[in-house]
């Protein structure tokens, strides 16, 4: 079972990632991780803080001469931008504790975030002790442990991607019905993450206009895993189903507020007849069950079906406004302007990055509970014959 913990606040001394499952024998470097880490730290709209930061994951534990060892991976990274808070984020007690500038307690509750749920649930007079963990900071830790997963399954050939489809009110021209026509390295090199230029161009200008209102936008990013093999997930429990754990695991990404597999959202007006992958005559042995569409996004009762696998999710815009939104008061609850903490303006185009992460932690610890193995080399073997047995049963049994 492949699982991960982090821990850490937004401007403590750093974040901390574990991971746990990964077989042995598996190539992994810092440098690696620090790809993806690169990647979520793009795009266009992001803050200040990302002027700050240069994220690099340090391997603690669990590598060795560049192959994992089988024990947990303990990962940190630096938040460079401690050395600002080191009293206001003290991890030590401090008595009489300054009230200037950010030392001083955060009462203005904020719409739209963790702040009045997260200060009644624990009891605090300091929203600062919600919004810390809270903030977005954190899915740093998770794009370094789904750096560790992504490794895993590019072992055996699945890889993953993500583009921006909206931004606002600006929609990307929608793709075929296949996702192999997305140029993944004009995305890539896109400042908003997008497949299409002339959307690209209008969305970083709805951006802009927020910004200068002194407002926030949100927008809609898919994910798309290739080569994912048919039977990950199960039918027989709904904890197993892996649209439900991929779900799951994507709306918990902060700010989350809709997700679908495959483009769900375009197909509940159709009939059956329109919607469903017609499987073709199996021609080619080492291709079987192939279909010329992918409206189910690439599972079928809870398991993958062997298409690519297609995630959407939408993303609300973020909830600390520079314009600030009235709201009230922690103490007295008497009306307010709601607190600014520095934030961006949008937070899409990384969004794709965090959300490549969590399909990818969910399809590797699918992968690891399907195929098993404390190695890499004994894992490949369990992969190897299985899908030897993948195909019309009177040719493969």
């Amino acid at each position: 079972m492949i699982r991960f913990f982090t821990a850490g606040e937004s401007h403590g001394p750093g974040l901390t990632i574990i991971v746990e499952g990964v077989p042995a024998g598996l190539a992994l470097s810092e440098d690696y991780i620090a790809v993806h880490l690169g990647r979520r730290q793009k795009g266009y709209g992001r803050g200040g803080r990302m002027l700050i930061e240069q994220d690099r994951a340090r391997i603690m534990s669990g590598v060795r001469h560049g192959r994992t060892l089988g024990s947990p991976i303990g990962m940190s990274i630096e938040n460079k931008d401690w050395v600002n808070w080191l009293e206001a984020m003290a991890i030590e007690y401090v008595e009489n504790p300054s009230q200037e500038g950010r030392n001083a307690r955060v009462t203005r509750i904020r719409p739209g975030h963790a702040d009045l749920p997260g200060t009644m649930k624990y009891g605090f007079d300091d929203v600062r002790n919600s919004l810390e963990r809270a903030s977005a900071r954190e899915t740093a830790a998770r794009v370094a442990a789904g750096a560790v997963a992504m490794a895993l399954l590019e072992e055996f050939g699945i890889s993953l991607h993500s583009h921006v489809i909206s931004i606002g009110p600006v929609s990307a021209s929608p793709v075929d019905n296949s996702t192999d026509s997305i140029d993944w390295d004009a995305v890539e090199e896109s400042p908003v993450r997008c497949a299409d230029s002339e959307a690209a161009t209008r969305m970083m200008a709805e951006i802009d206009s927020a910004k200068e209102a002194g407002d926030t936008v949100g927008g809609t990013v898919e994910i798309v895993a290739d080569n994912v093999p048919i039977g990950l997930g199960s039918h027989v429990h709904w904890d197993r189903k892996i649209d439900g754990l991929i779900s799951q695991a994507l709306m918990s990404i902060n700010a989350v507020k809709a997700v679908s597999i495959g483009p769900g959202w375009d197909i509940i007006d159709k009939r059956g007849s329109q919607v469903h992958d017609i499987i073709e005559p199996v021609t080619d042995l080492d291709r079987p069950w192939q279909r010329k569409t992918n409206r189910a996004g690439g599972t079928e009762g809870g398991m993958t079906d062997g298409m690519p696998l297609v995630a959407r999710f939408a993303i609300k815009p973020i909830a600390t406004l520079r314009n600030a939104l009235p709201s009230v008061d922690l103490d007295t609850g008497e009306p307010v302007l709601a607190h600014f903490e520095r934030s961006d303006v949008c937070q899409v185009p990384p969004a794709g990055v965090i959300g490549e992460a969590m399909v990818a932690l969910v399809l590797a610890n699918a992968f690891m509970e399907k195929f098993g193995g404390d190695s890499i080399p004994e894992t490949r073997r369990n992969y190897e014959g299985y899908m030897k047995t993948v195909g019309p049963r009177r040719v493969f049994q």
